[in-house]
């Protein structure tokens, strides 16, 4: 028997199933713009807001966290930075554990896992990247945003033809008006990335911020990929940085910042004020351009078969093998350079010393795995010392 499917039957499907993918799409979004619960350490000493320094910001989405932490001996002071680029995940996660694990003993520490927290909340279509990633930890599974490159655009657009960089000349895709690391040191009543990054300058400024660390992530097959970058100033603390972690395993390679990287951290952040900047950049597969499919696998384990083809035939600019570079091998080489760093710039000005620690090695961050030292809970005796030797 043929049964005749009224004509109005097709359109109320269309239109039922256009509603519930608009519904996923809204919870999607809504999900997006909620910021992850933080469980900071015992040496807390109070949570600021870049507001604070920017009132300009107070109520939008450029507002985010700053975590103090202070030691019982007076010091220096350190700024590290994630989430400049918020798809750049083992930077934000660097600071994640740093909030959650860190024991401050002489001097200060800032603390921003998000310095772009409107990137935070949207993800990049084109690129098929996952909107969360998760991991297993001794309290329950516990999930992170997965965010973009740039300002979300409801948050900041349109975009300009072209943006110049309103401290020099230079001239940039107008979407990179939305990228935090090209319009330092930001402008106060700017657009929204723009005051972001003036607030920043301020926090280095009026806290008298010693040593600054903006943590990134690049393609595996990019020259700047392991770098440690560094303008004239603190030159001679990255070489000695450099040598360090290399002495331990690491493959580092030191990168001169160019006066002419106008809007990048590590050029304006020491042209306009008296702190040391370092930037630094660990291996991403999923931001490379010869990965297959894209998932929340790739982004935490960091196997992909094309490039393990690549590194065989030597087209790679880090070592790489079927191990992959898994999300804890990224945030143990960041930890390590901070402590190097630290090493060095206490080595250099013992008046003003930073002295860290309480965040785990790099084996036990390899062997535990990133959730189970989330909260401290793992982390065995001291952890790692930073600031005062590898082998303090």
């Amino acid at each position: 028997m043929n049964m005749i499917r009224h004509p109005h039957f097709s359109s109320a499907v269309a239109l039922v199933l256009t509603a519930c993918m608009a519904v996923s799409a809204a919870i999607s979004f809504r999900s997006q713009h909620v910021p992850e619960v933080l469980f900071p350490s015992e040496d807390l000493a109070r949570i600021r807001y870049l507001s604070d320094f920017n009132p300009l910001l107070a109520g939008t989405p450029g507002d985010t966290e700053v975590y103090v932490f202070g030691g019982d001996e007076p010091g220096g002071s350190l700024l590290v930075l994630g989430g400049t680029h918020a798809n750049e995940i083992a930077g934000v996660l660097t600071a994640v554990l740093l909030v959650e694990c860190l024991e401050v003993r002489t001097g200060r520490a800032f603390i921003i896992p998000h310095a772009n927290a409107s990137a935070a909340t949207h993800t990049m279509p084109r690129e098929a990247h996952p909107a969360f990633i998760e991991f297993d930890t001794p309290a329950g599974p516990r999930r992170f945003r997965y965010g973009a490159r740039r300002t979300n655009p409801i948050h900041q657009g349109p975009d300009p033809v072209s943006y110049r960089h309103p401290a020099s000349s230079t001239g940039l895709s107008g979407r990179e008006a939305r990228n935090l690391n090209r319009v330092h040191p930001g402008v106060r009543d700017g657009t929204l990335t723009e005051r972001v990054a003036w607030a920043i300058v301020e926090l280095i400024r009026r806290e008298h911020i010693d040593m600054a660390v903006d943590l990134h992530e690049a393609p595996p097959e990019r020259r700047l990929v392991n770098a440690l970058v560094a303008a004239e100033p603190s030159l001679d603390i990255a070489a000695q940085a450099t040598l360090e972690l290399q002495a331990v395993g690491w493959d580092f390679h030191l990168e001169s910042s160019s006066p002419a990287y106008h809007g990048y951290s590590h050029r304006e952040w020491t042209d306009v004020t008296d702190a040391r900047p370092f930037l630094m950049e660990t291996a991403n597969l999923a931001q490379g351009r010869m990965r297959r499919r894209t998932t929340s696998d790739l982004v935490v384990v960091g196997r992909d078969e094309h490039y393990l083809k690549m590194a065989q035939r030597g087209l790679l600019s880090i070592p790489y093998d079927a191990g992959g570079v898994a999300i804890e091998v990224r945030i143990a080489r960041n930890l390590d350079a901070i402590a190097a760093i630290l090493d060095a710039y206490n080595e250099s000005a013992p008046e003003t010393r930073i002295r860290l620690g309480g965040w785990p090695t790099s084996d036990q961050l390899r062997s535990g795995g990133l959730g189970v030292f989330l909260g401290r809970a793992g982390i065995v005796g001291d952890g790692h010392p930073g600031g005062e030797g590898v082998s303090e």
